[in-house]
């Protein structure tokens, strides 16, 4: 039997647990930043990002995480460069070239107390998952919370916080990409989006199987 199988013969998930930010920019360009501290493959941070002509572009920091991440979501193109973050408890640096992003974070709404209320085990439950799917779907217009993009591996998102996005500037190629706009339209490269209104997002991710 597999080590990454149950005694079910069921693959077990391989879980990302970090922070999910997704805003837009009057450019038209929408960008979602995964910080994932804890994962199967040690700390990182990536960058899916879609361009206002449609392109979808995938900022990886090695070549091992940017092949899981192309074999999980839908990209056009993918480049391997560094990923750095810098974090305080309110702003946000991200340095990943081509792009240079800068975001400040609010204090939790209702939604995001509430977030942070669920007991750890019950939100990164896959039961949880599809409880609160429909939820998600009416509250945080294009965001679901299981779901599959490429066949053969399905995952699901525990949220554990959730926080405004309060201000933003970004370039990408020395380029500036505008003013913070709503994520619209929703990006596309999985199964669902980031919340419609620019936000931090505290967040597990299982995906299941890994090939």
């Amino acid at each position: 039997m597999s080590r990454r199988q149950g005694r079910t013969g069921r693959r077990a998930g391989l879980r990302f647990d970090g922070w999910i930010a997704g805003a837009g920019t009057s450019s038209g360009t929408r960008i979602v930043l995964g910080h994932w501290p804890r994962s199967p493959f040690g700390p990182f941070s990536d960058v899916m990002i879609e361009r206002a002509d449609g392109e979808r572009l995938l900022l990886a920091p090695t070549r091992r995480v940017a092949d899981f991440v192309r074999g999980t979501y839908l990209f056009d193109t993918v480049r391997v460069v560094s990923v750095d973050v810098v974090m305080t408890s309110a702003v946000w640096a991200v340095t990943a070239p081509p792009l240079e992003l800068r975001f400040t974070v609010g204090r939790p709404g209702p939604l995001g107390l509430v977030l942070a209320a669920v007991p750890g085990p019950i939100a990164r439950s896959e039961a949880w998952a599809v409880l609160t799917d429909p939820c998600a779907r009416l509250l945080l217009r294009g965001v679901r919370t299981r779901g599959s993009a490429v066949p053969g591996r399905r995952e699901w998102y525990g949220a554990g916080g959730l926080w405004p996005i309060t201000g933003l500037s970004a370039a990408f190629d020395a380029r500036d990409l505008g003013t913070m706009t709503p994520v619209d339209p929703p990006v596309r490269f999985g199964f669902g989006s980031v919340p419609r209104r620019p936000a931090l997002t505290r967040v597990t991710t299982t995906v299941v199987p890994y090939r």
